[in-house]
């Protein structure tokens, strides 16, 4: 697959200019972004970030889906998050980086240098609240994620994961908030990986797969693609109940 060229995107271009941490800038302050800015690629599988490396730059993912990951003493590894295109790596203020991150697929990050990017922060309140709101948006997929691990089964897990990459991926709208017919998603993990995301064995995964198929939510023409075919009854596969009330 080809890592694509950003190098002479402006920011007014950018693909994720509505969804990233530069979304309420105006002309002068994306100019002000242009300057510091730099566009850095990384091939599938290789580390972008090592934990307790030092933070020289943060960035935005522009394309490609990375992974967040802690790695035990005794060599256990353990992914405790994905980032997809307009999430946010590093946080200002903050010499080192916490978690390992890896490119899951080819990545391309908007890199910031961080010393200029933290300027900004404090002289543009609108590019700081962005930045709240998006560490509250990663607040609360940890929640979900804790709640994924400690309650959820192996079906309402891969499907949780399927709904999860469709909404991100601006597919379909949240449960309850009316759907598209059909979504077609591009996997950006393998089976092994995911089965390491949701904290489940690689048989299991494949499993569930196939029942979600035989009941015809899905559709799977190959090992990296899925056809979501009907949207409400994956959404009820999640265990996720939209108004708060026990689900029947």
């Amino acid at each position: 697959m080809m890592i694509p060229d950003f190098v002479d995107v402006k920011c007014s271009a950018c693909p994720i200019r509505h969804r990233a941490v530069c979304a309420r800038c105006d002309t002068e302050e994306l100019l002000r972004l242009e300057k510091m800015k730099s566009y850095r690629t990384f091939p599938a599988g290789t580390e972008i970030l090592w934990r307790g490396e030092p933070l020289d730059y943060v960035a935005s993912v522009v394309s490609g889906v990375a992974s967040l990951s802690k790695t035990m003493e005794d060599g256990r590894t353990q992914m405790v998050g994905l980032l997809l295109p307009s999430d946010f790596i590093g946080r200002p203020g903050r010499a080192k980086i916490e978690f390992d991150v890896t490119a899951t697929t080819d990545v391309t990050l908007c890199c910031f240098a961080r010393a200029p990017f933290e300027a900004l922060v404090i002289d543009t309140p609108h590019v700081a609240q962005r930045l709240m709101e998006l560490a509250l948006d990663e607040l609360d997929a940890a929640r979900d994620w804790m709640l994924l691990l400690g309650r959820k089964t192996a079906r309402e897990k891969i499907a949780t994961f399927l709904d999860m990459l469709a909404r991100r991926s601006q597919l379909i709208t949240p449960k309850g908030a009316g759907t598209a017919p059909a979504a077609a998603l591009h996997l950006p993990m393998t089976r092994d990986q995911i089965a390491n995301y949701l904290g489940l064995t690689l048989e299991t995964v494949s499993r569930q797969f196939s029942a979600l198929k035989r009941e015809g939510i899905i559709d799977v023409p190959d090992r990296r693609s899925v056809i979501v075919i009907n949207i409400d009854l994956l959404q009820n596969a999640t265990g996720d109940d939209a108004d708060g009330g026990v689900v029947a």
